[in-house]
């Protein structure tokens, strides 16, 4: 049944009808304030809501869907939600006549099994009505909530087997009827979160899809409804012409590539994720056949709309920025998810860590694959976090939880002609990860330190960025969650590049009972007990021999690159020393040193 509903919801939709025709400038102004509104969506909501995940991190996005249920407009928001959020909708326009569709109403969905990605990133979303009563948009927003009302806090437990484990499932649910709140419906929601600011964040995705159907009502006044259609359609037909074009640049031919998962949650290892992308004139398609498929898995197994929607994320950073983006994208690209695997589970599989692992998996094979197709763009979209070190407790207040996604540096891989920059991976594109000062402030921890450390980006020609050390002291007894992955495989370098560091994490740091995380834990630590979570930094991109030594005199001055880095990795010889502040290239010993590592490698790939 899951199976043929999936298929169903991302099947190809039609152009909306209209009577109406128009030129590019109007349909770009149209499109700007679709934008417009959408990023107005999503502010409003980091504005107004009560928990740090959304309000400090801003996992969150915006997005206009139109009637027939295709993606018309998206804001700057999280990537990894920008390409989902339209099966959630699309499920919820199935019932336009049984569940009483009209202006004034809201609705949420947050189902793996339809149309979801997993179960806390709640969709709420609201129709758009011409003043003739035709439905013509709908306007939804996107967000990670804390909790999902499952066996454990957050929605993330490690033994799961089913979806039931992690939480409360909503296909489709209205919230709002006709402008007045079913209070009823809301309070079961509220009942069955941990959170107390869960009714605060409920509250402010329904308060700005609200405003926002406001605002798009105004924009098809406006313009006229047929205008407005005849706009989303140019649009999208301009985006897929766009992403065709660029295809058509590609060579011809099949391009493949393998990524391993360290292991499962519960130690089954090297979870296995194939892609084949197949280039044919101005049509691209991505095949995961062949990806793992062993019943016994436990926690990686990817909902179909999320693995359509991450496949998507990478191939979209791939092409000219400058193309729009929206339903055009995905008719150009034929994604083939094959069933009964992780990436097209069978219903009520389990799906919450499927969202870190495989999906992140599925990018990055995408992206090794087509790395020496448009190396000029292959920047892996990742983070390959397992999952962050969950810190759990309770108060006068009720149950907190620190979900741990602290500012922190870690994933940014190398890309042709730069190095990794910022410092985190690009697919968390405006996730702002939270503050110490704010999470100090809000839960009993301390954060002892986040400084990154010397020799984890992978070297290349373009090095990667290096991982943080994020080292963190509970104040009180509480529990901890994690799942450690990216340790024997981290982000792959691309291009002759050096893998990143790996992944490590050890807990009760400096005590009789220190331990290293190898697996998944649910710990209790006692008060003043300190974690260290050291982040895999960036991988590398070209052959590190081929680094200008300048360049990698830098990278020891900075600490990023150690001095015997520098000479077994990237060939460069330095003279002076590190603490006076004087070193220089020694030119003739690096070329020396150099000609020596090429003649080597050449010797072991004989």
């Amino acid at each position: 049944m899951s199976f043929e509903l999936n298929h169903k919801l991302a099947a190809k939709r039609e152009p909306l009808p209209t009577t109406a025709k128009v030129d590019p400038v109007t349909a770009s102004i149209i499109r700007g304030a679709f934008e417009t509104v959408c990023f107005e969506a999503a502010t409003h909501l980091g504005r107004a809501a009560s928990s740090p995940i959304i309000n400090q991190s801003n996992e969150r996005n915006g997005s206009i869907i139109d009637a027939h249920g295709r993606l018309a407009g998206v804001s700057v928001g999280t990537p990894h939600l920008v390409f989902i959020s339209q099966l959630t909708v699309r499920y919820g326009l199935q019932f336009l006549d049984a569940y009483d569709w009209g202006p004034g109403d809201v609705f949420v969905g947050n189902d793996p099994d339809f149309g979801g990605g997993h179960l806390p990133d709640y969709n709420v979303y609201a129709p758009v009505y011409d003043d003739n009563g035709e439905l013509v948009l709908i306007q939804a927003l996107q967000a990670h909530q804390g909790d999902t009302g499952g066996k454990d806090p957050g929605g993330f437990t490690l033994e799961a087997t089913d979806i039931f484990t992690e939480g409360l499932a909503i296909p489709c649910l209205k919230l709002v009827h006709r402008g007045e709140k079913r209070r009823d419906v809301i309070k079961l929601l509220e009942r069955n979160n941990r959170f107390p600011s869960f009714a605060g964040d409920l509250a402010a995705m329904i308060g700005a899809v609200q405003h926002c159907v406001k605002l798009l009502e105004g924009v098809v006044r406006k313009w006229g409804a047929e205008t407005v259609k005849a706009a989303v359609n140019y649009n999208i037909d301009h985006t897929e012409r766009s992403f065709r074009e660029e295809i058509a640049k590609w060579p011809d031919g099949s391009y493949s590539a393998d990524v391993l998962i360290d292991h499962d949650t519960l130690g089954t290892k090297d979870v296995h994720v194939h892609v084949e992308c197949t280039v044919k004139g101005d049509q691209l398609k991505v095949d995961l056949t062949g990806s793992d498929a062993r019943p016994e898995l436990v926690g990686v197994w990817n909902t179909f709309a999320n693995s359509r929607g991450y496949a998507m994320t990478q191939l979209a950073s791939m092409i000219d920025p400058r193309i729009v983006k929206n339903e055009g994208l995905f008719h150009a690209v034929e994604i083939v998810l094959p069933e009964n695997t992780i990436v097209h589970p069978p219903i009520n599989k389990p799906a919450a860590l499927g969202s870190f692992h495989p999906a992140c998996e599925i990018i990055e094979a995408i992206c090794v694959a087509l790395a020496d197709v448009v190396p000029e763009r292959s920047c892996p979209q990742v983070y390959k976090i397992g999952m962050p070190n969950a810190v759990i407790g309770f108060d006068a207040r009720g149950m907190w939880m620190d979900q741990g996604v602290d500012a922190r540096s870690m994933d940014a891989s190398a890309v042709q002609g730069v190095d990794g920059w910022g410092s985190s991976c690009v697919g968390l594109g405006n996730l702002l990860l939270s503050e110490a000062e704010d999470a100090e402030s809000r839960f009993p921890i301390i954060n002892i330190s986040r400084e990154m450390t010397t020799d984890s980006g992978g070297a290349g020609q373009w090095r990667g960025q290096p991982g943080s050390l994020n080292v963190k002291k509970v104040l009180e007894p509480t529990m901890a969650m994690a799942w450690m992955v990216s340790s024997e495989h981290p982000l792959r370098g691309l291009c002759g590049g050096d893998d990143a560091g790996p992944y490590s994490n050890h807990f009760e740091v400096g005590s009789a009972r220190e331990r290293k995380i190898e697996l998944s834990t649910q710990a209790q630590l006692p008060a003043n007990a300190v974690i260290a979570y050291q982040h895999g930094g960036g991988a590398g991109f070209g052959r590190a021999l081929l680094r200008d030594p300048e360049a990698v005199k830098d990278d020891v001055l900075d600490e990023k690159v150690s001095l015997q880095a520098a000479r077994d990795k990237y060939g460069v010889v330095l003279s002076g020393t590190l603490a006076e502040y004087d070193l220089a290239v020694d030119v003739a010993a690096t070329e020396a040193l150099r000609s020596k590592l090429k003649a080597t490698l050449v010797a072991n790939a004989a």
